[in-house]
């Protein structure tokens, strides 16, 4: 595994970067205030853009580490941060690594976390080096469901009551890409 951590990756419409303390006012006014936005996910609602500074306070002193991966989501249509994907969790003795995701409402239903998705798969199996890419989302959230497989994720089942988010105790429903599978994404096979 190469450890290069959180590189810049640019897309059609979207600028994936490294977190500065100047996204905190996008971060807490476009995602992480919004209780729709947060309901399936870990973490809380941030209460000020107080908090919003501390969590990228947190995120950028971990960008030293080489296996810490997380990306500011820019819009280039607008200049705004809008959301952030980042892996959740690494298993480097496995090559493999389980990624997160959050976006502004606004910007719901319009392929966006698909790009990021697909940009940030693409960076992990080629210059980082992974061989497994998983995510997974509460049953009751399928949008998120929907991103992983437009993203040419596999449905690879449900476990049964293991997560837990704001809604409570929930069942997550993972998908997963494995470097094979992404070749053949790539040779349109």
């Amino acid at each position: 595994m190469n450890r290069l951590g959180t590189k810049r990756i640019e897309t059609e419409r979207l600028i994936l970067r490294r977190f500065t303390p100047e996204d905190a006012k996008d971060m807490y006014e476009n995602w992480a205030s919004d209780p729709l936005v947060t309901k399936y996910l870990t973490w809380p609602v941030h209460e000020s853009v107080e908090v919003s500074k501390m969590v990228i306070g947190s995120w950028i002193a971990s960008y030293h580490d080489g296996g810490y991966f997380n990306w500011a989501i820019e819009s280039k249509d607008d200049g705004k941060v809008i959301g952030n994907i980042s892996v959740v969790k690494l298993k480097e003795e496995a090559l493999a690594a389980d990624i997160g995701y959050a976006l502004s409402r606004s910007y719901w239903g319009q392929g966006i976390m698909t790009e990021a998705l697909k940009a940030v798969m693409d960076f992990l199996f080629d210059e980082v080096g992974l061989n497994r890419v998983a995510a997974c989302h509460d049953p009751n959230n399928p949008a998120s469901g929907r991103v992983m497989e437009k993203a040419g994720m596999k449905y690879e089942g449900i476990l049964r009551e293991a997560g837990k988010n704001n809604t409570g105790i929930c069942d997550e429903v993972w998908h997963s890409m494995i470097r094979s599978e992404r070749t053949d994404r790539k040779n349109g096979n």
